[in-house]
């Protein structure tokens, strides 16, 4: 997420002329002229109709009047929400009033009546929130970014894309763990559920808290359970954790749709051999050397993988075994000519074969390079 980019998403506006307006004789203009741009789409009529309710309010009572007060906000929103432009050409202060207009409405103990006008005020305002928002972001000014966010859940709390965009705000930030925690909380089963819970678990394996990674990991595949991407991270956490036994019950699905994929056949070759299961472990070997003849560890491990197999088998097959661990080794040694490892594993394979001309060749080279 934190290199994703963001989609702006807003929020579906119905317009609305409330009823309750249209019994009222002298609101009857300001309807009006709202059904009239609704029709025509034409700016005028918004503005006739915030002329209109702006005449309406003009005595100190009239300024407590919650109905016209209520139709003021529907049309102040709507200027904003719709005039993007700002063609109207109001003050630089409409937006700020008209969000304390709407929340001294929201805090009237009778504003129930207005249900649908305030609902509709509202999403207009979320709207206009975000659409300054992403200015700021445009601009990476992530800080401004984030208050506009903020202030535009206030009036859309249900809307789920801001909290994706709070939490990629709080990402550029810095503020990681207020990131991570609106990402946990935006796992579900849609497309982008997955892409949350990677980013969440991403923050926490930054702080090396890889409990807490896994967990959102596992929350994100119970509710997304066939999603490549969070399979394939689980099973990361189990790699370099070693924890082989747990990375062993997902080698089945990671195989299946991986199956052309030398790192993936490389990880499933490690895991069984490190759980003895070394018929698995050979073939999946193979099948990485396969797809990627130059990558020095699946040639290492095979011939590893042959010698530890020539040590251990009881009847026959030790010198077979040792014939294939020294092709694989000295194969992982022209990849790697300087690597200690491999020299210092091809030194007991020969010493094992008795093969004391090699041994010692392989003993001088290690001299050399312990030397320099």
């Amino acid at each position: 997420m934190q290199g994703r980019k963001l989609i702006v998403q807003v929020l579906i506006v119905l317009f609305t002329t409330s009823t309750a307006f249209c019994q009222t004789e002298v609101l009857k203009t300001v309807v009006n002229n709202l059904a009239f741009y609704k029709q025509k789409k034409d700016l005028k009529y918004l503005s006739n109709a915030k002329k209109t309710v702006d005449s309406l309010i003009k005595a100190s009572s009239d300024t407590l009047d919650l109905e016209k007060n209520v139709y003021k906000a529907v049309v102040y929103t709507s200027i904003l929400y719709i005039d993007s432009l700002n063609r109207l050409n109001q003050p630089a202060a409409t937006f700020s009033q008209t969000s304390q207009l709407v929340d001294n409405l929201l805090a009237n103990r009778k504003i129930y009546r207005y249900q649908i006008d305030m609902d509709y005020a509202k999403r207009c305002l979320a709207n206009v929130y975000l659409r300054k928002a992403f200015v700021y972001v445009n601009n990476s000014d992530f800080i401004n970014a984030l208050q506009l966010f903020v202030g535009a859940q206030k009036y859309a709390p249900s809307f789920k894309q801001l909290n994706a965009y709070i939490a990629y705000s709080n990402h550029k930030l810095g503020n990681l763990h207020e990131a991570a925690n609106y990402y946990a909380g935006l796992i579900d089963n849609d497309a982008d559920g997955a892409v949350y819970a990677e980013a969440a678990s991403s923050i926490y394996k930054s702080f090396g808290d890889t409990v807490t990674a896994l967990a959102i990991i596992k929350k994100g595949r119970k509710v997304l359970p066939n999603d490549r991407s969070l399979l394939l991270d689980e099973a990361n956490i189990y790699n370099n954790k070693k924890d082989y036994r747990s990375l062993n019950a997902l080698l089945p699905a990671l195989l299946e749709i991986n199956t052309n994929n030398p790192d993936i056949a490389f990880v499933a070759a490690n895991c069984y051999d490190h759980l003895n299961q070394y018929s698995k472990a050979e073939s999946l070997y193979l099948r990485a050397i396969e797809l990627n003849s130059s990558a020095y560890e699946p040639i290492f491990n095979l011939g590893l993988l042959y010698f530890k197999q020539s040590e251990t088998k009881q009847e026959g097959g030790n010198d077979q075994n040792t014939a294939r661990a020294v092709q694989w080794l000295e194969k992982a040694n022209e990849i790697s000519p300087n690597d200690i490892n491999c020299l210092q594993v091809l030194q007991l394979v020969y010493a094992r074969a008795g093969n004391k001309n090699q041994e010692n060749r392989i003993s001088n080279k290690l001299k050399q390079l312990n030397n320099q």
